[in-house]
């Protein structure tokens, strides 16, 4: 899905960017404060708003930080790719891949969804679901030779959207249950 996907690498570039310039602020910050110190001491002020502002920045940064080494943790969190046997979504899978690569996320494997049941394909079949079998048909060949072993599952198209426990305990059972979505 490109929305939580996006989220996800805008938060893991942010993370990086958000370190670097909350580091600078920090250096800059630390080497002000002996300067500070002495002016406080003469206005008999114990604290400054910059000081708070910089505590404030220091724990922005801790939180970031502590999420980042969550989101590349391999012991803790693993991604998995959904994607549907179409030739633009696998080039937007293998970009995101890629980045992610590049974030050192881990990424688990990947989910086929939405599958056409080829035996639809008959010759009473409209011309269009043909072609969509065929045109997939194609792409699933592509995410074998692509993706290979990292392919998890294989989950056929379904009569409505997962929504609701009794449909998620669905894509559960051709996931997990007999192995007959592999």
């Amino acid at each position: 899905d490109l929305v939580p996907l996006g989220h996800a690498l805008y938060y893991l570039s942010m993370a990086k960017v958000y370190d670097e310039w909350i580091g600078k602020i920090t250096h800059l910050r630390e080497e002000m404060r002996e300067y500070e110190e002495v002016a406080a001491r003469m206005r008999r002020q114990k604290e400054m708003a910059e000081d708070q502002i910089l505590g404030e920045l220091q724990y922005i940064r801790t939180r970031i930080n502590a999420a980042s080494r969550i989101l590349t943790d391999r012991e803790k969190t693993a991604f998995f790719f959904v994607v549907i046997p179409e030739q633009m979504i696998l080039l937007d899978t293998r970009k995101a891949a890629e980045l992610f690569a590049r974030f050192e996320v881990p990424v688990a494997g990947y989910i086929v969804n939405r599958i056409l049941p080829p035996e639809l394909a008959d010759d009473q079949a409209p011309a269009y679901l043909r072609n969509r079998i065929e045109m997939q048909r194609g792409q699933l060949a592509e995410i074998d030779r692509g993706f290979g072993k990292t392919v998890l599952a294989r989950i056929p198209e379904l009569e409505r959207d997962v929504t609701g426990l009794p449909m998620i305990e669905r894509v559960a059972e051709l996931m997990y249950g007999d192995g007959a979505s592999a």
